[in-house]
């Protein structure tokens, strides 16, 4: 009733069970117990917390308060008491739960009997509360906030099991590996109030922040990784701060598969591993290709032999029968004898040429294994005065494998003779490198090569087709690049393991390897 103004509340309003008491304080605040819980009016709001905000049930028979600005409630589970400012906090959203302090009937109580049925509290004067209950009444004396050392209670860890196996009150435990569950008990001695003690702990490395346990006093884990971890507990009796346990340090051994040596025995057999399939793709590769330079050179004997036995003996025969033609002819036939004399001059010339061509094609050795000499005289023999010639020799000369010098030195050469004679530039340089594989580089200060023919050719040349096909032979990669009136740049690069030979004795490619990271990490 508000001045003349009467106002219901009821299952409407959100009173959603039977009401036992009704409890009004000096400050005029209305306290309602019922079945449902504790309620009360809030900024013009009713407002109900049960057990699942923390009281001891959800049944409330009686309420007073006491001078302590906390309010005291009779419930199944026993008396307890709540600070007001903490059901505001509540009410408002600034916190979860309710911590109330719990009582039962002999903890701190004096049962007088009474014929008083009927749920009821008050307070006397003296500050001393009365609970009238079925089987008497309680007297109960609030304790003094600050005075009390209901907070002051050991926190200790009790037990550990690992696997089902106790381990008493370890402060550091080395778990065996291959361990699957751990077990972590641990208790708070509050002898006054122990339904008031709540729990939270973390395990470093584990957890992300605090578990909040309520009143368990087991935590569980399974499956630890191996490592250090910390277990850390703390407890709170009612509103009062939290308080840690000393920590728990727990080792948790590796197995042998996850240990550090065993990871590097893998990494090295995975590289292992690795160098050994890369190896022998590289000796499928060379082998592949060996055997195609090995038919190429028993077919350019072939060849060779055949011009020989035809081609190169009827330029020979043919200029024998010219030479003695023009024997037979008279002087004062100067015009026929001078044209049989120019004719001889010429097969002779022919006769040159096809013996240095054979020459050439029967030489697959090649005396020079030096590429880069091999290639500076092809220089010198498309020499320009007018055109400056420069090498660059990168790295330690190491021996090549013939079929590769030879498909090598071919590109190179028709690259150094295209730059003399048709760069129209005032420079070429060569640079031949033995760093991480075979390298070679032409370059020029031409007018470059215009993009259609450097994309197709030019017509029936078929120089840059050529240099192509040698370079797929042999696994290498090949790039020319050119812009107009910039010049134009052949490079071709092969790996190490298909360029260089190995000779007995010569560190394996596992072996530089581990030589190039450690000279890299000292």
């Amino acid at each position: 009733m508000t001045g003349e103004k009467v106002e219901h509340f009821g299952r409407s309003e959100g009173l959603e069970s039977d009401i036992y008491t009704v409890f009004v304080d000096e400050r005029g605040e209305v306290w309602i117990g019922s079945l449902a819980g504790l309620s009360w009016f809030q900024k013009g709001k009713l407002r109900t917390a049960d057990s699942r905000q923390g009281l001891p049930s959800n049944q409330v028979f009686a309420i007073v308060d006491d001078s302590y600005g906390r309010l005291w409630i009779a419930t199944y589970a026993g008396i307890a008491f709540i600070e007001k400012n903490s059901l505001a906090d509540w009410a408002d959203g600034r916190r979860d739960r309710l911590n109330p302090t719990i009582y039962r009937p002999t903890d701190d109580t004096r049962i007088r009997n009474a014929s008083v049925k009927f749920p009821t509290a008050a307070r006397s004067d003296d500050g001393r509360l009365w609970f009238a209950t079925a089987s008497g009444v309680s007297e109960l004396i609030p304790p003094v906030p600050g005075a009390s050392q209901e907070h002051d209670f050991p926190l200790l860890i009790e037990d550990v099991k690992v696997d089902g196996v106790s381990h008493e009150r370890p402060d550091r435990l080395r778990i065996p590996p291959g361990a699957r569950s751990l077990e972590i008990a641990y208790t708070a001695i509050a002898l006054t109030n122990p339904e008031s003690v709540h729990f939270r702990y973390r395990l470093d490395g584990v957890d992300q922040a605090w578990v909040n346990a309520d009143a368990r006093r087991v935590a569980f884990y399974n499956n630890l990784k191996p490592g250090t971890h910390t277990f850390t507990v703390a407890a709170s009796s009612g509103s009062g701060p939290w308080r840690n346990a000393p920590a728990l340090v727990l080792e948790q051994l590796p197995s042998f598969y996850q240990t550090t040596w065993f990871l590097v025995l893998v990494i090295t057999a995975a590289v292992s591993i690795g160098v050994f399939i890369y190896r022998l793709r590289v000796r499928q590769a060379v082998d592949r290709i060996q055997a195609g330079f090995e038919e190429r050179m028993e077919e350019r004997a072939r060849i060779a032999q055949e011009l020989h036995d035809s081609v190169v003996q009827a330029i020979a025969g043919s200029t024998m029968l010219v030479e003695s033609a023009a024997e037979k002819v008279p002087d004062s036939l100067p015009i026929v004898k001078g044209t049989l004399l120019r004719a001889a001059d010429r097969l002779d010339f022919a006769l040159a040429e096809s013996r240095a061509a054979l020459k050439g094609l029967r030489d697959t050795a090649q005396s020079e294994t030096d590429l880069a000499k091999q290639l500076a005289a092809e220089a010198a023999n498309a020499a320009d005065p007018k055109i400056s010639f420069t090498m660059a020799i990168l790295g330690e000369v190491q021996e090549l494998r013939p079929m590769i010098r030879y498909e090598v030195f071919r590109i190179g050469s028709e690259a150094i003779a295209n730059a003399f004679r048709h760069s129209g530039g005032s420079s070429v340089a060569l640079e031949v490198g033995y760093v991480n594989g075979l390298r070679v580089l032409v370059r020029d200060d031409g007018k470059g090569i215009p993009a259609d023919i450097l994309q197709h050719g030019k017509g029936a040349h078929f120089g840059l087709r050529g240099i192509r096909e040698r370079a797929d032979r042999i696994g290498a990669k090949l790039a020319v690049r050119s812009r107009l009136k910039e010049g134009t740049e052949v490079e071709i690069t092969v790996p190490e393991g298909i360029a260089f030979e190995t000779a007995p004795g010569t560190p394996s490619f596992l072996a530089r390897c581990l030589s190039r990271l450690r000279r890299r990490h000292v």
